[in-house]
């Protein structure tokens, strides 16, 4: 039986490719730039560096749920080590981040969600558990006032980031108590307990109050001094004696840690009003020098506009006015201007007259 379709020759091929055919190229497949191809690598890697802020972060809040573990095994001592620790913490995470140069927008809302746990949650919980519990309710109605106020001080810190609008000596100020200062602050009951004050129903009274004041002064807009200027630089002459302080304070803290920290918390409250003066004189200061700003702009601008109405007015003057013709001379002054120069002619041709007609000699 004969085949239906003849036998292949490559010689009698009359095929051509695609792109001789239709003159189009077919499209290349998984055709990436170099962009894409080192974005996706950066997505794979990740440099250990980035992980160091984190990891930090990640140690300050193991620390402060250490702590409420702490507390509940009656271990007060303790819980306070841990709090404290946090805040430690807390403070390196950020700076560590600016140092490596590895700040991220996931590292600042870790930060924040540690901070609500670190210094809104877990000193709540300590304190319940040192006195607040013998007035189970009032104890715990004061725990959750106090948590709360901690999470609104956050929010309205993470918001006020974002301003473009405020001048630059407000770096130097908080709004309100900043977070780790309302923890080590509002643990003031447990170092007085911890110093040999007893727990009653004073301490309970007291510890309820003061946790409700230290709530109070972190959502409220009471300026505080930040210090995120403070030890940039330092003198030559101020070297040696703040090396000196320093070790001395990381001695005494080590050697009577409650009455340093209640001395750090005494010391923090008086330093309020001092600090609330402080900003009312800068507020001052800035609305004058505005006030003067607006006064300078307002007479820059009235000037511009006297100027361009002065302008204004001299260009329409100037449109308005009519060029002004020469008067012609009336007939009588023409007359009489004709005949003066009638006769200063004659009187010209007869003095010419006579100097040209020569003189007859004398017999």
């Amino acid at each position: 039986m004969k085949p239906p379709f003849p036998d292949y020759d490559p010689k009698l091929d009359n095929t051509k490719p695609l792109e001789e055919a239709d003159g189009i190229e077919p499209p290349a497949l998984f055709d990436a730039d170099a962009d894409e191809v080192a974005q996706i690598s950066r997505l794979r890697d990740v440099p250990f560096r980035m992980l160091v802020p984190n990891l930090i972060t990640l140690g300050a809040i193991c620390s402060g749920l250490t702590s409420v573990r702490l507390a509940w095994e009656d271990r007060f001592e303790l819980a306070v080590v841990a709090i404290v620790f946090a805040a430690v913490l807390d403070g390196l995470d950020g700076r560590v981040a600016r140092f490596l140069k590895t700040s991220s927008s996931f590292g600042e809302q870790l930060d924040s969600l540690a901070d609500f746990v670190n210094f809104g949650v877990a000193p709540a919980l300590v304190l319940y558990l040192w006195t607040l519990n013998e007035v189970p309710t009032l104890g715990w109605v004061v725990t959750l006032i106090f948590a709360i106020c901690g999470c609104l001080r956050l929010a309205r810190f993470n918001v006020m980031l974002d301003d473009p609008d405020l001048p630059g000596w407000r770096v130097d100020f908080f709004t309100g108590v900043p977070a780790p200062a309302g923890a080590l602050l509002v643990l003031l009951p447990v170092y007085f307990g911890l110093l040999g004050m007893e727990r009653g129903t004073a301490m309970t009274i007291f510890t309820a109050a003061f946790t409700l004041l230290v709530g109070f002064l972190m959502v409220s807009s009471i300026p505080t001094w930040s210090g995120k200027r403070a030890g940039r630089r330092v003198s030559r002459g101020l070297v040696l004696p703040v090396m000196i302080g320093l070790i001395l304070i990381v001695v005494f803290l080590f050697s009577y840690p409650w009455t340093v920290l209640t001395l750090f918390a005494l010391i923090y409250l008086s330093f309020i009003p001092f600090s609330y003066r402080d900003y009312a004189k800068r507020e001052k200061a800035d609305a004058e020098n505005a006030a003067v700003a607006a006064v300078a702009a307002t007479k820059e601008a009235a000037g511009k506009r006297e100027k361009a109405a002065s302008v204004a007015s001299a260009a329409v003057a100037s449109k308005t006015a009519k060029p002004t013709k020469p008067s012609k001379p009336s007939k009588k002054q023409g007359g009489t201007a004709g005949k003066s120069a009638t006769a200063a002619k004659k009187t010209s041709e007869q003095v010419r007259k006579t100097t040209q007609t020569p003189k007859k000699p004398a017999d």
